[in-house]
């Protein structure tokens, strides 16, 4: 849906691709759609469209397009992933499940992170509870920043003008919320905030992922399996 977003996806499946030649890559059919009715403007403000319908249209086109499995670079459009999963009759890759598993495992490895998970995202993403039950199965909590307008703000300015050092100040400032909270285990858990996450480093991150980087690995690893992988690997 976002333009940077979903070619920031293409970008990494490339990278993460052990390709010595063309022929080696992934085949992919991107539906970049920028005009799917706004997320944030559906879920928080009760305003505009439902995305859903449009979504599932998007996933039929990729289906009969040839796709064998889908995936979906926004995390909080994952409200609508029963519609998609009903007009598709393919695998759904779903970003948050296989972002839980990572999460339950960087608890249980670390021995820091507690059960408390901190989620930067947009705060539709906390409104809905998208993350609520699959981490409660994991006896993990999500955590969400204090400051939803300052992080919201980034997530607009992103959209608007691009990655930025305001921005990238922005989710750090979160994350250190976060971290003061007790959520030593932190997940980026909106694309936009992908594009500046790499460069908003620092020690208040401790165990941070990527919600992307979890999708991408989903997709290489789909499309380099066999069929009996396939069906054990996806959530």
């Amino acid at each position: 849906m976002g333009p940077e977003a979903t070619v920031l996806l293409m970008q990494r499946v490339i990278a993460a691709v052990p390709a010595t030649d063309d022929a080696g890559h992934i085949p992919l059919i991107v539906d970049q759609n920028p005009q799917v009715p706004s997320r944030i403007a559906h879920l928080i403000a009760g305003t505009g469209p439902d995305p859903a319908p449009v979504l599932a249209a998007m996933a039929r086109r990729l289906v009969a397009a040839g796709a064998e499995a889908l995936a979906m670079p926004c995390v909080t459009a994952h409200h609508y992933a029963p519609a998609i999963r009903g007009a598709a009759g393919v695998p759904f890759l779903d970003m948050v499940a296989l972002s839980v598993l990572r999460a339950a495992g960087l608890s249980g490895t670390s021995g820091r992170g507690g059960g408390a998970v901190g989620i930067l995202a947009s705060p539709a993403v906390r409104r809905v509870g998208l993350f609520d039950a699959p981490l409660a199965r994991e006896g993990l909590v999500p955590v969400y920043p204090r400051d939803e307008a300052a992080l919201l703000a980034a997530i607009r300015q992103i959209k608007a003008e691009g990655p930025s050092p305001d921005a990238g100040a922005l989710l750090r400032a979160a994350s250190e919320d976060l971290l003061a909270q007790g959520a030593q285990v932190q997940m980026i858990a909106c694309t936009e905030l992908s594009l500046v996450a790499r460069g908003a480093d620092g020690a208040a991150w401790f165990d941070r992922f990527d919600t992307l980087d979890v999708l991408v690995q989903a997709v290489v690893g789909f499309a380099l399996a066999t069929d009996a992988e396939r069906q054990r690997a996806v959530p």
